[in-house]
């Protein structure tokens, strides 16, 4: 299998402080990773960097087969799906759920002039349909609760059909019913052989979905464990990247985690 995403020796440091540490990482075609620490972890760095919208201060970054700061990424990005909280708040509130999803096929973030194909009006109603938002097609986008909003970020990162699918926190914020719908939703994804590579962001295992392969753990911008998610994910590696005793367990294709009783 070939390379998706490729980091080597990557830092990123800003006024004197690295975000990641040289970092050496690599994604394969097919597989699932999902990206573990706390908060300042340096977690959604690395995404950036992966979308291509952050470029390493050292190191080398090859996405997609094409090395940052040797492509014009104005290319590159149409082949690299991004859903994130940064994204939803860039997008206008007035238009529908159909026309944000439908705004992708573009590169746009709203609509002016553009005629859209009725393949591309297919397209956008089928992913709606796998993330169930078929019956808020018509709704504001601004007028969604938390979770439709991120079920129709992910549908919208799909429209361009990527290789490469990047997922920021896709279930922060949610209560527990959004929470497990989207867990569900994006584990259906996941084990879909045509779907894309996916790198999901979270702090919490038990927001991992089945048919995730892989595990990046980090903390203070540095690779603690990385691997497939059965032998990486261990009490001992996560008590280590959290920084508290934490005892971790496995459930069927689900994963929680605990920490042990005060004395």
């Amino acid at each position: 299998m070939s390379d998706v995403l490729e980091l080597v020796d990557v830092s990123v440091v800003r006024e004197g402080r690295a975000l990641v540490d040289q970092v050496s990482w690599s994604v394969k075609e097919g597989e699932r990773w999902v990206i573990l620490g706390p908060n300042g972890a340096g977690k959604t760095t690395l995404l950036n960097v992966a979308s291509s919208y952050l470029f390493p201060t050292k190191g080398s970054t090859t996405v997609l087969g094409e090395k940052l700061g040797k492509v014009d990424v104005f290319e590159l990005r149409p082949r690299i799906g991004m859903a994130g909280i940064a994204l939803a708040d860039k997008l206008p509130r007035t238009q529908t759920v159909l026309e944000t999803v439908l705004t992708a096929a573009y590169g746009m973030t709203a609509t002016w002039q553009e005629d859209y194909e009725e393949v591309d009006e297919r397209r956008a109603r089928a992913f709606l349909d796998v993330l169930g938002m078929t019956d808020f097609l018509d709704r504001k986008f601004g007028t969604l609760s938390e979770g439709e909003r991120k079920r129709t970020l992910i549908a919208r990162a799909m429209m361009t059909d990527p290789e490469l699918l990047l997922l920021d926190e896709p279930a922060a914020g949610l209560d527990l019913g959004g929470r497990e719908d989207l867990v569900r939703r994006l584990g259906r994804l996941a084990k879909d052989p045509l779907a894309p590579s996916m790198v999901m962001v979270t702090h919490h295992v038990e927001e991992i979905p089945p048919g995730f392969t892989h595990v990046l753990m980090i903390r203070q911008g540095k690779v603690l464990a990385a691997g497939p998610v059965e032998l990486e994910l261990t009490s001992r590696n996560l008590s280590h990247c959290f920084g508290l005793p934490l005892i971790v367990e496995r459930n069927g294709d689900r994963w929680t985690a605990q920490g042990l009783p005060l004395a």
